[in-house]
């Protein structure tokens, strides 16, 4: 058998169970946002073809963890089969080494890798970017479409509203009541003849413009006994939404600069807090795009062992190779946001570690020689990832 056709048989094996993980993994992870995704829908009346935009939208954050891991526990299951069937010792027995099998692996590994950093660098970016633009336009939407004359409403934080009646075409309430308590010390009421939702998406400001009406306001100290009455013929109330949107993270405004942005906003900041969260961000897109690179040399010597630890196996040391890669790549983002040390070395120490680890299991994986002292603790490890409730496997 030619080495290449045995070349392209490899590839095969791990492609099937990687495109399978993919699916798997991506579909888990949306998941956890189908709750409220369908809460959007039945509660706020948001369109089902918006709802499938977010979707999409999300996608480039969800992939660029996903690829790595399906392409560690395609490996993983491919090397395992590959040994539990007895497929491994063939293959050295015809004179295929281990490294002549890594070449196939490396191959796919550079085109994930490629497929990853195309996601973090390019795609994820501007996927954020939509994503915020596109949670605006659904909320100010659903501002309009929520109002239902002579209900009241409290969908904005702080403020609750009542219209006597809604001109749905034109989205102009009339007669307007508002009870503003977004300032502790100064309740206000406000009343008005008529008013709509204005919204700029530029910069996620949502304007609640009324007409011919009265603010009427009590100052809440206790040394002021005054009540204030003030008529208007226009007022606007600003609503922002960027801090909503954003959820309070500034690491998600930096995620949305492109790589150009991010290079210029890098160098017009002065060194500080800010400068050190530019640089992590810029470090941890490549770090994270050559991920499936060094844990092919994880995956392959683990693989060949995996099979000991029972079907379940390949699955649960995948989930737990992985976690440890992000959890250390987390604690390196950590100290790099807060400038303890240099992004440019701390975000690349989880890549040198597994890349150092891997060469050496791999290394003793091809000379016969594996390293045995996992063995023990990861098949109590793995029966417990795989038991069924009652004991059974």
């Amino acid at each position: 058998m030619s080495q290449q056709r045995i070349h392209r048989y490899i590839l095969r094996e791990i492609s099937v169970p990687t495109m399978m993980s993919l699916l798997i993994f991506t579909f888990v992870v949306f998941l956890g946002r189908i709750p409220r995704l369908t809460e959007m829908i039945i509660s706020k009346g948001v369109p089902v073809l918006d709802i499938i935009a977010l979707f999409a939208l999300l996608m480039p954050t969800f992939l660029s963890v996903t690829v790595p891991l399906s392409f560690l526990l395609g490996i993983l299951l491919a090397f395992g089969r590959l040994s539990a069937d007895s497929e491994y010792i063939a293959l050295k027995a015809s004179g295929i080494s281990l490294y002549s099998m890594v070449k196939p692996v490396a191959f796919l590994a550079l085109f994930f890798t490629l497929l990853t950093a195309t996601i973090t660098l390019l795609i994820e970016p501007a996927s954020k970017s939509a994503l915020r633009a596109k949670i605006f336009e659904i909320a100010s939407t659903s501002l309009n479409v929520g109002v239902k004359p002579g209900v009241f409403n409290d969908d904005i934080p702080g403020i609750v509203l009542y219209a006597q009646g809604v001109d749905e075409r034109q989205g102009i309430m009339r007669d307007i009541f508002i009870s503003d308590e977004r300032n502790d010390s100064a309740p206000t009421t406000i009343t008005a003849r008529e008013g709509l939702f204005i919204s700029n998406p530029d910069s996620l400001m949502l304007t609640l413009r009324l007409r011919n009406g009265e603010i009427h306001r009590q100052p809440g100290s206790a040394d002021q006994d005054t009540y204030q009455t003030i008529s208007f013929n226009n007022y606007d109330i600003n609503l922002d939404f960027s801090e909503q949107l954003s959820q309070g993270q500034r690491s998600r405004s930096r995620g949305e600069l492109a790589w150009t942005e991010l290079h210029q906003a890098i160098q017009e900041t002065a060194p500080g807090k800010l400068r050190y969260r530019l640089e992590a961000e810029l470090h941890e897109r490549i770090v994270i795009a050559f991920a499936p690179l060094v844990l092919i040399l994880i995956g392959i010597p683990l693989g060949l062992q995996s099979q000991r630890s029972g079907k379940g196996a390949g699955f649960a040391l995948a989930l737990v190779v992985f976690l440890v890669y992000y959890v250390l790549l987390s604690f390196a983002g950590t100290l790099a946001d807060k400038g303890i040390l240099p992004a440019a070395l701390i975000l690349w120490l989880p890549n040198l570690v597994f890349l150092a680890g891997g060469s050496f299991f791999l290394y003793r994986a091809a000379g016969e020689r594996p390293v045995q002292i996992h063995l023990q603790l990861w098949s109590k490890l793995s029966g417990l990832l795989v038991r069924r409730p009652g004991g059974q496997q």
